[in-house]
C-alpha cells in the first residue's frame, strides 16, 4: 500500500475515532483531536519504519515500541502524549477496528462458509471460548484487585 493510501485511511480512521469519542463519551472533537493526531502520527511513523528498517517486524510491533518510547519516563514529550491520548476513550478506536474488521471479511463470507459447516462450528466455538475465558480472567483479576 502506498503512503498516500495509508494517510487517507488514517484520516478516515481519525475522523471515525473523534466521532465515536464524541457520540459515545461526549468528548468534544477539538478535545479529541490532539490525542488522535498523536496516535495516528505514531501509526504513520510505524508504517514508515516497517518499510525502511530491514528487520521485518509487523507494523503493530513498531507502533507499540514507538508508543512506549514516547510515553516512557525518560521521554521529554511524555506528559503531552499521555495527556492527549488520555482524552481518547479506549472503546472509540475499538469501534473503528471492529467496523474495519467486519467490512474486510464481509466479501469473504461465502468462501468461509464454503469450507463447510464444521469450520463454521469451530469458529463459533473458538469465539465463544475466547469470550468466556476472557470474562473469567477479567473476573479473577478484578476480584484480586478489589474492584469487584
Amino acid at each position: 500500500m502506498r503512503y498516500i493510501e495509508w494517510v487517507a485511511m488514517f484520516v478516515v480512521a481519525g475522523l471515525g475515532i473523534c466521532l465515536a469519542n464524541f457520540v459515545g463519551f461526549k468528548v468534544s472533537f477539538l478535545q479529541s483531536l490532539p490525542g488522535v493526531l498523536i496516535l495516528l502520527g505514531i501509526s504513520l511513523v510505524s508504517v514508515w519504519l516497517s518499510k525502511v528498517i530491514p528487520l521485518k517486524l509487523p507494523v503493530i510491533a513498531y507502533c507499540s515500541i514507538l508508543g512506549l518510547l514516547l510515553a516512557c519516563p525518560l521521554s521529554p514529550v511524555r506528559e503531552t502524549v499521555i495527556a492527549a491520548a488520555g482524552n481518547i476513550k479506549f472503546t472509540a478506536p475499538l469501534t473503528m477496528v471492529g467496523a474495519y474488521a467486519g467490512i474486510s471479511i464481509s466479501d469473504k463470507l461465502r468462501e468461509f462458509v464454503a469450507q463447510g459447516w464444521k469450520m463454521v462450528l469451530i469458529a463459533c466455538l473458538v469465539m465463544t471460548g475466547t469470550f468466556i475465558c476472557s470474562a473469567f480472567i477479567a473476573n479473577v483479576v478484578l476480584s484480586w484487585t478489589g474492584v469487584i
